[in-house]
């Protein structure tokens, strides 16, 4: 018992081999260390910390969690690093902070609920996924829809690749220190939010795109909001190259940051910008044309840098393409009605706005409560129950923010789907991340991972 006692006095070791190091006054040369899932855990305390790097064998690494929180790691994402000094030697991500089962929870709800569930995956890019997961179900039930809703479809989608782009410049200007990017960013993202809300009724999660067509045409004064917010938009985006493209420090936390060739990019199945930034001009826009796609001019950026820097001037261009398009669509819109005339699918009661702002005006209760009894049962089985969809099985994909986003649904000929999968450019594209980061900087980690720019709503979903 005497061998193992301590001096309580000074503080010292009087054990044998304590009193050995006292004698001789050596010290551990290697931090205290202990085996965990991880890999091996050093306890420093004290000490040169050159000196203990350089003293530890090469194959025993620091584990560092980045995350989950919302700066630097673009969103609850962990991020699991090894590294050696400053340099990422392994790098890994664990997800599923933001699972919501939302996959599940459609099999649970009418093909029209589902609007309502799937733009609460990816809520940076609602549109986009309402439009996909539509066209889904209008090839299962082989209808066509109308013209000037395939227009308004292709505008709320654009004005929403536009907000999405803002939001990764800003959230990434803020995770590499540049604060009036983000500041910027999110103040023109506002424009966008404003005018989706004019347009939809809601600034995110808008349910507005139904299969069939959408909820309801758009305000009498579409026309002017949207020519006004082009016009705004315009002016402001060539000052994000004043702000931040010619300025050198942020080129330097950029250029050569995150390099990803396209031979790599195809191997992980990689699709949006960041492909676009290896040298592939691959747009589904362009290459499988949906919702008429095909009757607007615009360009696919490209470029070969295939670096953060590189993407970042992609997204930057494309908001510029996409104005272009909300431009053609405008001078070009339409006429006509904005939801099939099939009854079975059709809600017989078109949506009309109060005063208010929120219920429904008085002319159009009155205008419901006084048809037919029939029509008022029809109305409310169709909004309860749903309509049916002939079995099968179908994949759509579209041009997300992101990347390729396709839905994959099964109707078994019910009113509710039987299964529907989600192929997520978010959870695709973060395959990428070790690619980028492994062999470079820790602080480089959070530049390639913005310029990713995962939703993990949709990842996690």
């Amino acid at each position: 018992m005497t061998e193992r006692l301590s001096d309580a006095t000074t503080g010292t070791d009087t054990s044998g081999p304590g009193r050995d190091s006292v004698e001789t006054h050596e010290t551990p040369e290697i931090a205290d260390s202990r085996k965990t899932t991880e890999g091996t855990v050093y306890t420093v305390t004290g000490g040169d910390w050159d000196e203990v790097l350089a003293d530890a064998v090469h194959d025993e690494r620091i584990v560092m969690n980045l995350g989950p929180q919302h700066p630097s790691t673009h969103g609850v994402l962990r991020l699991v690093l090894e590294l050696e000094g400053e340099t990422v030697t392994h790098a890994r991500s664990v997800i599923g902070y933001l699972h919501t089962g939302i996959e599940k929870n459609l099999e649970y709800r009418n093909w029209v609920q589902g609007v309502t569930f799937i733009t609460r995956t990816d809520y940076l890019a609602p549109l986009h996924h309402e439009a996909a997961y539509c066209m889904a179900v209008e090839k299962l039930l082989g209808v066509t829809v109308p013209d000037k809703a395939q227009a308004i479809r292709v505008l709320l989608m654009e004005i929403n690749r536009i907000s999405s782009h803002l939001v990764a410049l800003a959230t990434g200007g803020m995770e590499l220190g540049a604060l009036t990017g983000m500041t910027s960013g999110f103040r023109e993202r506002e424009e966008a939010l404003h005018l989706l809300e004019h347009l939809t009724g809601l600034r995110m999660n808008h349910a507005f795109i139904r299969p069939g067509g959408l909820a309801q045409d758009l305000p009498d004064d579409a026309v002017e909001k949207i020519t006004a917010f082009v016009k705004i938009m315009e002016k402001r985006l060539p000052d994000y190259d004043k702000l931040l493209t010619g300025q050198p420090i942020w080129r330097n936390r950029m250029a050569g940051v995150g390099y990803l060739p396209v031979d790599a990019c195809l191997a992980l199945g990689i699709t949006g910008p960041i492909l676009r930034s290896a040298g592939l001009a691959w747009d589904l826009r362009k290459i499988e044309p949906y919702s008429g796609y095909e009757n607007y001019q615009f360009d696919v950026p490209t470029s070969n840098a295939a670096d953060c820097f590189a993407r970042y001037l992609l997204r930057l261009e494309e908001m510029h393409q996409s104005l272009r398009i909300i431009k053609q669509v405008v001078k070009s819109l339409p006429t006509g009605p904005v939801m099939v005339e099939d009854a079975k699918i059709a809600w017989p009661a078109q949506l009309t706005i109060g005063s208010d702002g929120m219920g429904n005006s008085l002319e159009h209760v009155r205008k419901i409560m006084g048809q037919s009894m029939e029509s008022l049962i029809h109305h409310f089985k169709l909004v309860t129950e749903g309509f049916k969809v002939p079995a099968g099985q179908v994949y759509v994909p579209v041009e997300s923010p992101r990347g390729e986003l396709g839905y994959h649904v099964v109707s078994d000929g019910g009113t509710r789907p039987m299964r529907v999968h989600l192929r997520e450019p978010s959870f695709v594209n973060l395959q990428s991340m070790p690619a980028m980061c492994e062999g470079g900087m820790v602080a480089d980690v959070i530049a390639s991972v913005a310029s990713i720019d995962p939703v993990m709503g949709g990842c996690d979903r």
